[in-house]
Formats: C-alpha cells, sequence, structure tokens
C-alpha cells in the first residue's frame, strides 16, 4: 500500500542541560545555523516537558535540529539512561565523505571547546557485506549519530 500523502522529517527534537554549548557544536559540526530561538512556550509544550526553559533551531541543509533546555536544578549532566533516542542516520554521498564527517567530529572533540557528556570516540568505519559504509558518534548530550553511505544512494 503506498501513501499518497509522502511524509519527509521536518526536525529532529534534543534535549540538553546546556543549550548554549549544544548549539555551538551543532553549528560547528554539521555547518547548521540557529534560526531562531524561543522562551515563549505554549501550555502544551511545558506541559509535556516540564522544566523546559527555551528552544533553538539549528537549520542543516533540509534538516532542522530543535535543541531545547530544561531546568534541571543540579548541576550533573543527564545519565545516560535518560538519552531520548537510540540514534539517527544521516546518509552521505561518498566513503569519502564518511571519512571527512568522521574527522570534524575528532577535530571539534580534541579542540576543548565543548564539554561532552561521554568521552567515547567515533566508532571505526564499517563495512558490511553489501558494503555498506557507516560509523556512529556521540554528540555533546550523549546522544548518538549514525553516518552511512549506500552504494548507488544519493542524500
Amino acid at each position: 500500500m503506498t501513501n499518497p500523502n509522502p511524509i519527509r522529517c521536518q526536525h529532529v527534537a534534543l534535549q540538553t542541560d546546556d543549550l548554549a554549548n549544544s548549539v555551538a557544536w551543532y553549528q560547528d559540526f554539521f555547518g547548521g545555523r540557529a534560526t531562531w530561538t524561543t522562551d515563549r512556550l505554549s501550555e502544551l509544550t511545558t506541559s509535556r516537558l516540564p522544566g523546559i526553559t527555551r528552544i533553538t533551531e539549528v537549520a542543516v541543509g533540509g534538516l532542522n535540529f530543535h535543541l531545547f533546555e530544561r531546568d534541571r536544578r543540579d548541576d550533573q549532566p543527564l545519565p545516560v539512561s535518560r538519552i531520548e533516542f537510540q540514534h539517527v542516520c544521516l546518509a552521505v554521498g561518498s566513503p569519502a565523505e564518511l571519512t571527512d564527517w568522521r574527522d570534524r567530529w575528532q577535530r571539534l572533540y580534541d579542540s576543548s571547546r565543548y564539554r561532552f557528556a561521554r568521552p567515547d570516540g567515533p566508532s571505526a568505519i564499517v563495512v558490511d557485506d553489501q558494503d555498506v559504509r557507516s560509523f556512529y558518534c556521540l554528540d555533546v548530550n550523549g546522544l548518538e549519530f549514525e553516518f552511512t553511505h549506500v552504494p548507488g544512494d544519493r542524500p
């Protein structure tokens, strides 16, 4: 059965306890730009996300990240058990682009400009039996991204 109403991903919402750190990292890593920030939140938003204080959108091509900060009332990073999703997979156009993204992550981590919730570096680039290549990395909040190249597939 075909869906008569195609959909696309408008945004991925990510919780953080340090909005400035997250916005800076998403801009530097993905080459995105902050398009808006608000602290004027609807009753629905505040009821669904108690303690939410601000949201900033970072636009990267046709994908938007909505980074939202919640009042934690302590200075401890979010525990790993509170990570809100398993991973988001982003497609790249070539195996060389995988290496570029992995190297970019490492350069930003090594710069010491960001506070990372987890010290885990990016995985190795792996190749499966279909020649699909991928690696995994964490954002500053400990949320996981997969970068993948599928032969013959253009993002």
